[in-house]
């Protein structure tokens, strides 16, 4: 263990001094055309005590198991919370372990060659409660297996290195998924839930069991310069997952997965109705990937707290089922609002810009029929794709249109009777659009689009 007496920002990603700090209860997205995502993590006190893994008796020889290493290190380390904080570095190697929690005032710092292993032992992802906003499990009723890495209640967190790694080595989660043995809902990768002022940087992820990255009623969040990589037939391998959240920046990410690259949830039917946590204030720039059977970015379905003021740009995505996606549902309830997609090039997609509905998926029978989604303003432009199999599907839900859909500048490239847009309960304009939109999206209000 050392102490040291060099500034925490001379050895992590440091704020621009330029860029101001950005009140944390307003929209960002003007902000952001203008900077990167330095005003949504605010640094807070130097890291003074630095300790590596091996001086809690961690052995990265990829066999022995790590776990009380790891929980003895965050446990010790803790105490230096109101004193500066810590840093706990993970040195080249392949540290198996079991899933361990982190601690407030904290950076876990893997260095080059250094790889965190989930243990294949599902003994070692203990069980713990669902969280309220969804009232069971995602996959099944009951709790569900913590994340390999996770979080409660914290502040200032920061997990980065020089592009160390986490391999959750999923493909025995995968295996009781895809044999229908599972009894529990699988773990996440990485999962920090009512925390703030989190960084996540320059790491890799791999092969998750579940959803990767997944923040849950946190605050002041900051993904960048993260890859993401797990088999393209792997089950709900999400790349970043924010859910219920306030001021998130997601950038610089590549990512290749077996469901969205980027999905934006807040809850599941009656429990996030009741619970009203919003995802709102998002950005996702330069966000590149791949994903055969899901979308560049998704959002819901799992959305019933609400979902606003997101910023989607220069998105590239590749080789996948849709470039951008809007789920939902009926008894989802809530409203999916201020939404901007912008820049975003594509090729060899099968339905490029899709909203869809009715998957029947609910946590219990006791979800309620007449809790409708409310989206209202979503604004599309500067699309261009290539190789695509069909025109955009926009279906929303009788009883309930999607209002104010505007698109501008999209070129498509999708010829015959592929060329059709598929609309229904859609509202909204269009300009410079090819193929030639619906007739729901020619609507001759002038006003209605000005905000795109």
């Amino acid at each position: 263990m050392t102490l040291i007496g060099l500034s925490w920002l001379q050895t992590t990603p440091a704020r621009p001094p330029s860029v101001a700090t950005v009140a944390s209860d307003r929209p960002m997205v003007e902000e952001a055309k203008q900077s990167s995502c330095s005003g949504f993590y605010r640094p807070g006190s130097q890291r003074r005590v630095v300790s590596s893994i091996r001086e809690f008796g961690g052995v990265g020889d990829g066999e022995t198991l790590n776990t009380l290493a790891f929980r003895r290190a965050v446990e010790e380390l803790g105490r230096f919370g109101d004193k500066g904080g810590s840093q706990l570095n993970v040195p080249p190697g392949r540290w198996l372990t079991g899933s361990f929690n982190l601690t407030s005032n904290f950076t876990l710092f893997l260095e080059e060659g250094a790889v965190i292993l989930g243990s294949q032992n599902p003994e070692e992802w203990p069980l713990i409660e669902p969280l309220p906003s969804y009232g069971r499990g995602r996959e099944r009723p009951g709790g569900r297996h913590i994340s390999l890495v996770h979080g409660d209640g914290l502040n200032d967190v920061v997990i980065t290195g020089h592009n160390g790694s986490i391999d959750g080595q999923g493909r025995i989660w995968w295996e009781l998924w895809w044999n229908k043995t599972l009894n529990h809902t699988r773990g996440h990768l990485l999962e920090l839930v009512n925390s703030n002022n989190i960084l996540i940087s320059n790491i890799t992820f791999l092969n998750s069991p579940f959803w990767t990255i997944h923040p849950v009623y946190c605050s002041n969040v900051v993904v960048k310069n993260v890859t993401v990589l797990a088999p393209l037939n792997s089950p709900n391998t999400d790349g970043i997952d924010p859910d219920s959240c306030l001021n998130v920046c997601i950038e610089d990410c590549y990512i290749e997965s077996g469901d969205d690259l980027v999905a934006l949830k807040s809850g599941w039917d009656q429990h996030g109705i009741r619970m009203h946590r919003p995802s709102s204030n998002i950005i996702i720039r330069r966000v590149s990937g791949t994903t055969p059977t899901c979308s560049g970015v998704g959002i819901g379905s799992e959305m019933s707290g609400g979902i606003s003021n997101v910023l989607v740009e220069d998105l590239n995505v590749w080789n996948s089922s849709a470039a951008v996606r809007i789920k939902t549902d009926r008894g989802r309830g809530g409203y999916i609002t201020n939404i901007t997609i912008t820049n975003v090039t594509m090729k060899m997609i099968k339905i490029p810009i899709r909203f869809s509905r009715g998957s029947d998926d609910h946590p219990d029978d006791n979800w309620d029929r007449k809790a409708l989604p409310r989206i209202n303003g979503i604004f599309i432009s500067n699309i261009v794709g290539v190789g695509i199999m069909k025109a955009p599907v926009l279906e929303g839900m009788e009883g309930t249109i999607f209002d104010r859909i505007c698109l501008k500048n999209v070129s498509l490239d999708c010829q015959g009777n592929r060329a059709k847009w598929q609309c229904e309960f859609v509202a909204g304009k269009s300009d410079n659009v090819f193929p030639s939109p619906c007739d729901q999206l020619r609507s001759n209000v002038s006003s209605l689009c000005l905000n795109s």
